[in-house]
């Protein structure tokens, strides 16, 4: 329900007897194999290995080594992806200009774009973003870019959704300066949790990497 009162288990009793099974652990909880999928879809190899699979069917899951190793890093990135509004934030450089204060974004504008080699191959970085003619934000790192939502990074969807529009068949307009009327500065500080997040996100999964996450056998979630 919208409430959240009736919540429905998508891990069946089934799979949670194969995990137990293939482990040989009975502490094994569903709470334990969803953090354990979460973090297992962050596994960089696993992204590349099935990227065509993950785009037109439900995974297949490995039994990784370390169980519990993959199901710590999905708690935790399933925690700070949760909480993004209320996380920790990078301090940023404000470099302000002259006059009143004015923390109101229209458009968010990054500065100097340039291009970056990953290993999936080439990614968007900047440095420095505009976010009004009272404010640029500047130092902020490269690797901020490389946790990606999709085909663009979290800031970058960000910078992109955060900025005053009009819809134009309804006529409403979406204004981010009214989320939290009372905090001005809501969406400067935005960024500077985003960019918190996404480096966390990324060093996290810099160490699930070194995790092999194959051990030959796999599992659905339900019985075929």
């Amino acid at each position: 329900d919208a409430d959240g009162n009736n919540r429905r288990e998508n891990i069946t009793d089934w799979a949670l007897n194969q995990f137990r099974q293939h482990y040989g652990d009975e502490t094994i909880t569903k709470w334990d194999i969803f953090y354990y999928i979460y973090g297992l879809l962050h596994h960089p190899e696993y992204r590349r290995r099935y990227a065509d699979d993950l785009k037109k069917d439900l995974p297949r899951l490995p039994f990784a080594p370390d169980f519990r190793a993959f199901s710590r890093a999905g708690k935790r990135l399933a925690e700070i992806h949760l909480g993004y509004e209320t996380y920790g934030r990078y301090q940023l450089d404000w470099q302000t200009g002259a006059g009143a204060s004015d923390f109101r974004v229209k458009k968010m504008q990054p500065i100097k774009k340039r291009k970056v080699q990953g290993e999936d191959g080439q990614y968007t970085v900047f440095n420095s973003l505009r976010y009004n003619d009272y404010l640029t934000l500047n130092g902020i790192p490269d690797d901020v870019f490389r946790y990606r939502l999709g085909n663009r990074s979290a800031l970058e969807w960000l910078v992109e959704q955060y900025r005053v529009k009009e819809d134009k068949r309804s006529g409403i307009t979406h204004d981010p300066n009214r989320y939290q009327p009372d905090n001005e500065r809501y969406v400067v500080e935005l960024i500077e949790r985003v960019v918190q997040v996404s480096l966390d996100t990324v060093a996290i999964i810099d160490e699930l990497a070194a995790q092999p996450f194959r051990e030959g056998e796999t599992v659905a979630l339900s019985e075929e």
